[in-house]
């Protein structure tokens, strides 16, 4: 989670999609699918949805605080639910605690439930996104006081069907980071780990020498489809399925 989703959504809300919102306790999904499919029993599903994997990490957390605290990878115990293993799963791979991929894992988990509803999806929460599309997507970056904030938008081309789009921020909103950067956002399939890269592509970044670092280090992850890596008035970007284009 990056920033204050209220207050930067409209980065992320696409004009041909019905949006609603979905808020248990801290977490606050903003959810947009087709227009023709949109109905009141689809909020409530989607209300649901959220609390059943909200409740899964909850109750194994109960038990497990480790799970919550730790900023490296963990050893799960057996019958960890689903969710938590594809979180441990991302944080092994990224070399960061599980509680990084939270907000990818919940997104595509919701997102994949509601996808039997709606062929075309986004959802976003707290500035990391799933989304499911048949078509190009357009989505704008914010990072804090780089002059890129708010002028630049990826372009993203719907090869690979559903995505997971999250970003990390050393110098904007309240998560945590051991780095500077104004933004690194990270693609992959695999939301979480999407999630969990970006944090740790975000904790290589002081200064904007360091792009080039962070950017071996991302594109070096197997599953990883595109990197756009942010700090001052420098970016560096890789990647076939996206294009950096005007906002």
């Amino acid at each position: 989670m990056v920033y204050e989703a209220r207050t930067y959504r409209k980065n992320y809300r696409q004009s041909d999609l019905a949006h609603f919102q979905v808020m248990i306790k801290e977490t606050d999904l903003d959810i947009g699918v087709e227009k023709k499919n949109y109905k009141p029993k689809l909020v409530q599903l989607a209300q649901e949805i959220s609390a059943k994997y909200r409740r899964q990490l909850e109750d194994y957390i109960k038990t497990h605080q480790e799970f919550l605290t730790s900023l490296e990878p963990v050893q799960l115990t057996p019958f960890a639910p689903a969710i938590a293993v594809q979180m441990a799963a991302a944080a092994k791979t990224a070399g960061v605690g599980p509680m990084a991929a939270v907000a990818g894992a919940v997104a595509e988990s919701v997102g994949k439930e509601l996808a039997r509803h709606s062929d075309e999806i986004i959802i976003e929460n707290g500035g990391d996104i799933y989304l499911r599309t048949n078509k190009i997507r357009r989505i704008g970056i914010f990072a804090g006081t780089s002059p890129f904030s708010g002028k630049i938008a990826m372009e993203i081309l719907p090869e690979l069907r559903e995505y997971g789009i999250c970003t990390s921020s050393g110098t904007v909103g309240h998560s945590l980071s051991f780095g500077k950067a104004d933004a690194a956002i990270i693609l992959s399939a695999d939301a979480a780990l999407a999630d969990a890269v970006a944090t740790a592509t975000a904790n290589l970044i002081q200064e904007p020498d360091d792009l080039h670092n962070a950017l071996e280090f991302a594109t070096a992850i197997p599953g990883i489809v595109g990197v756009v890596a942010i700090k001052a008035d420098k970016l560096a970007v890789w990647g076939k399925i996206i294009k950096i284009v005007s906002a």
